[in-house]
């Protein structure tokens, strides 16, 4: 369990990070409670970026903005194919994916959270590989 002051950096950190999303529009952003279901971090953000361009520069901007407020990037991972990158800030796990590699992976259903309507009420331009 944290406590306030833990929960007062790790708000911080998410209010960072999903401003850093929202600056380079990211869509279909969650924030994810993962407290009680992993010892490895405290909170998940998930976002969709329109390119694969995008995607690197989403997680990019996230990187960028948590180290000027000074707190720690432990690793980074797959800005060279930006179809799903991930930005690993301790008590804070940023992914950042097109919307077909969400789709597929479906990762907010493993977490506890809920997908998002990608065209509410329409086809998806995509399908999952079988």
């Amino acid at each position: 369990m944290l406590n306030e002051q833990e929960l007062q950096k790790l708000q911080q950190m998410v209010d960072i990070a999903v401003n850093a999303l929202e600056e380079v529009k990211a869509k279909d952003i969650i924030v994810l409670d993962t407290v009680g279901k992993t010892s490895l971090f405290s909170r998940m953000i998930i976002a969709s970026g329109d390119s694969t361009r995008q995607v690197k520069a989403l997680a990019n901007n996230v990187a960028v903005d948590l180290k000027e407020a000074g707190f720690a990037i432990l690793s980074s991972e797959g800005q060279d194919s930006g179809e799903w990158a991930l930005v690993d800030a301790n008590d804070l796990i940023v992914h950042v994916m097109l919307p077909a590699v969400r789709d597929f992976y479906n990762i907010e259903d493993l977490w506890g959270g809920e997908k998002p309507p990608f065209h509410a009420g329409a086809a998806k331009p995509w399908h999952s590989a079988d």
